[in-house]
Protein backbone atom coordinates (compact mmCIF):
# COMPACT_ATOMS: atom_id res chain seq x y z
CA UNK A 1 0.00 0.00 0.00
CA UNK A 2 1.19 3.24 -0.63
CA UNK A 3 1.99 6.62 1.70
CA UNK A 4 -1.66 7.54 1.45
CA UNK A 5 -2.98 4.94 3.97
CA UNK A 6 -1.23 7.28 6.15
CA UNK A 7 -4.65 9.59 6.55
CA UNK A 8 -2.30 12.37 4.68
CA UNK A 9 0.23 12.04 8.19
CA UNK A 10 3.68 11.34 7.74
CA UNK A 11 4.66 11.74 10.72
CA UNK A 12 7.97 10.54 12.66
CA UNK A 13 7.30 8.75 15.50
CA UNK A 14 10.47 7.97 18.08
CA UNK A 15 10.37 5.56 20.50
CA UNK A 16 12.25 3.60 23.31
CA UNK A 17 12.96 3.69 27.05
CA UNK A 18 12.98 6.48 29.22
CA UNK A 19 16.91 8.09 28.54
CA UNK A 20 17.16 6.61 25.20
CA UNK A 21 17.36 10.32 23.82
CA UNK A 22 14.29 10.59 21.72
CA UNK A 23 13.88 14.29 22.68
CA UNK A 24 17.01 15.72 21.94
CA UNK A 25 16.69 13.18 18.31
CA UNK A 26 13.47 14.80 17.45
CA UNK A 27 15.33 18.15 17.83
CA UNK A 28 18.38 17.78 16.60
CA UNK A 29 16.90 16.06 13.40
CA UNK A 30 14.17 18.81 13.08
CA UNK A 31 16.69 21.44 13.34
CA UNK A 32 18.62 20.07 10.51
CA UNK A 33 15.98 19.98 8.26
CA UNK A 34 13.23 22.59 9.60
CA UNK A 35 10.68 20.53 10.30
CA UNK A 36 8.76 21.12 13.83
CA UNK A 37 9.31 18.49 16.49
CA UNK A 38 6.64 17.67 19.35
CA UNK A 39 6.72 15.56 22.55
CA UNK A 40 3.43 13.64 23.76
CA UNK A 41 4.27 13.88 27.41
CA UNK A 42 4.26 17.69 26.87
CA UNK A 43 1.13 17.72 24.55
CA UNK A 44 -0.12 16.13 27.62
CA UNK A 45 0.70 18.79 30.28
CA UNK A 46 -0.02 21.65 28.02
CA UNK A 47 -3.59 20.23 27.54
CA UNK A 48 -4.50 19.17 30.63
CA UNK A 49 -1.85 22.32 33.01
CA UNK A 50 -0.54 19.45 35.28
CA UNK A 51 2.76 17.76 35.18
CA UNK A 52 2.75 13.83 34.20
CA UNK A 53 4.08 13.19 38.09
CA UNK A 54 0.91 15.02 39.52
CA UNK A 55 -1.17 13.54 36.48
CA UNK A 56 -0.01 10.33 37.86
CA UNK A 57 -0.24 10.93 41.37
CA UNK A 58 -3.82 12.67 41.44
CA UNK A 59 -5.21 10.69 38.43
CA UNK A 60 -3.35 7.58 38.09
CA UNK A 61 -1.58 5.95 35.16
CA UNK A 62 -4.28 4.75 33.45
CA UNK A 63 -5.82 8.26 33.30
CA UNK A 64 -2.15 9.27 32.13
CA UNK A 65 -2.63 6.72 29.05
CA UNK A 66 -6.06 7.65 28.01
CA UNK A 67 -4.52 11.65 27.83
CA UNK A 68 -1.51 10.03 25.83
CA UNK A 69 -4.15 8.19 23.20
CA UNK A 70 -5.74 11.68 22.83
CA UNK A 71 -2.67 13.77 22.01
CA UNK A 72 -2.10 11.38 19.52
CA UNK A 73 -5.15 11.58 18.05
CA UNK A 74 -5.07 15.09 17.92
CA UNK A 75 -1.83 15.05 15.71
CA UNK A 76 -4.28 13.49 13.01
CA UNK A 77 -4.36 17.08 11.30
CA UNK A 78 -0.93 17.69 11.43
CA UNK A 79 1.94 17.00 8.97
CA UNK A 80 5.52 15.98 8.98
CA UNK A 81 6.01 16.26 12.54
CA UNK A 82 8.77 14.52 14.48
CA UNK A 83 7.08 12.85 17.18
CA UNK A 84 8.97 12.24 20.69
CA UNK A 85 6.56 9.84 22.67
CA UNK A 86 6.90 8.93 26.05
CA UNK A 87 8.52 5.77 27.48
CA UNK A 88 5.54 3.83 27.99
CA UNK A 89 3.44 5.05 24.89
CA UNK A 90 3.75 1.26 23.58
CA UNK A 91 1.77 -0.10 26.74
CA UNK A 92 -1.76 1.14 24.77
CA UNK A 93 -1.44 -1.41 21.91
CA UNK A 94 -4.22 1.33 20.17
CA UNK A 95 -1.54 3.95 20.33
CA UNK A 96 0.72 1.76 18.08
CA UNK A 97 -2.26 1.44 15.80
CA UNK A 98 -2.56 5.13 15.48
CA UNK A 99 0.98 5.62 14.98
CA UNK A 100 1.16 2.92 11.86
CA UNK A 101 -1.38 4.46 10.89
CA UNK A 102 -0.17 8.24 11.04
CA UNK A 103 3.47 7.40 10.09
CA UNK A 104 6.54 5.74 10.90
CA UNK A 105 8.11 4.24 14.58
CA UNK A 106 11.71 4.69 14.94
CA UNK A 107 12.53 2.65 18.02
CA UNK A 108 16.20 4.03 19.26
CA UNK A 109 17.32 0.67 21.07
CA UNK A 110 19.90 0.61 23.92
CA UNK A 111 20.61 -0.64 26.51
CA UNK A 112 19.47 -0.25 30.16
CA UNK A 113 22.89 0.75 31.36
CA UNK A 114 22.56 4.37 28.88
CA UNK A 115 18.89 5.06 29.99
CA UNK A 116 20.16 4.36 34.04
CA UNK A 117 22.57 7.01 33.43
CA UNK A 118 20.70 9.63 31.60
CA UNK A 119 17.75 9.54 34.08
CA UNK A 120 19.62 11.56 36.38
CA UNK A 121 16.48 13.59 37.76
CA UNK A 122 14.43 9.96 38.34
CA UNK A 123 12.18 12.92 40.73
CA UNK A 124 10.62 13.95 37.07
CA UNK A 125 9.72 10.20 35.72
CA UNK A 126 7.06 9.20 37.23
CA UNK A 127 7.54 5.66 36.18
CA UNK A 128 10.78 5.81 37.34
CA UNK A 129 10.86 4.35 40.72
CA UNK A 130 13.52 2.57 41.63
CA UNK A 131 16.71 0.75 39.10
CA UNK A 132 14.91 -2.53 40.33
CA UNK A 133 11.64 -1.31 38.76
CA UNK A 134 12.62 -0.10 36.18
CA UNK A 135 14.71 -3.00 34.95
CA UNK A 136 11.60 -4.82 35.31
CA UNK A 137 9.75 -2.10 32.72
CA UNK A 138 12.74 -1.96 30.76
CA UNK A 139 12.22 -5.95 29.77
CA UNK A 140 8.86 -5.40 29.69
CA UNK A 141 8.19 -2.82 27.20
CA UNK A 142 11.50 -4.35 25.13
CA UNK A 143 9.62 -6.43 23.06
CA UNK A 144 6.75 -3.84 22.80
CA UNK A 145 9.24 -1.57 21.02
CA UNK A 146 10.63 -4.00 18.75
CA UNK A 147 6.91 -5.07 17.57
CA UNK A 148 6.18 -1.52 17.14
CA UNK A 149 9.03 -0.32 15.39
CA UNK A 150 9.13 0.26 11.44
CA UNK A 151 12.85 0.87 11.77
CA UNK A 152 15.12 0.49 14.61
CA UNK A 153 18.30 2.63 15.20
CA UNK A 154 20.77 0.97 17.19
CA UNK A 155 22.45 3.67 20.24
CA UNK A 156 24.81 1.40 22.25
CA UNK A 157 28.05 3.56 22.47
CA UNK A 158 26.92 6.55 20.15
CA UNK A 159 26.66 10.07 20.98
CA UNK A 160 23.84 11.97 20.80
CA UNK A 161 25.39 13.58 17.68
CA UNK A 162 26.29 10.02 16.01
CA UNK A 163 22.58 9.08 16.90
CA UNK A 164 21.31 12.28 15.10
CA UNK A 165 22.96 12.22 11.92
CA UNK A 166 22.69 7.71 11.37
CA UNK A 167 18.75 8.52 12.26
CA UNK A 168 18.69 11.50 9.51
CA UNK A 169 20.88 9.36 6.87
CA UNK A 170 18.35 6.31 7.68
CA UNK A 171 15.03 8.16 7.14
CA UNK A 172 16.41 10.00 4.05
CA UNK A 173 17.49 6.77 2.38
CA UNK A 174 13.94 5.51 2.74
CA UNK A 175 12.40 9.06 1.49
CA UNK A 176 10.90 9.43 4.81
CA UNK A 177 12.48 13.31 5.34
Amino acid sequence: MSQHTKHGCDHIFFIGFLGAGKSTLARNVGTMFKRRFIDTDRLVVRRCGKSVTEIFETEGEDRFRELETSALRSLQSERSLLVSCGGGIVETPVNIELMHEMGTCVYLEGDFEDSIRQIRRSDTRPDFRSPEHAARLFEHRRPLYRQAADLTLDIRNKSFEDVSYLCAEMLLERGLL
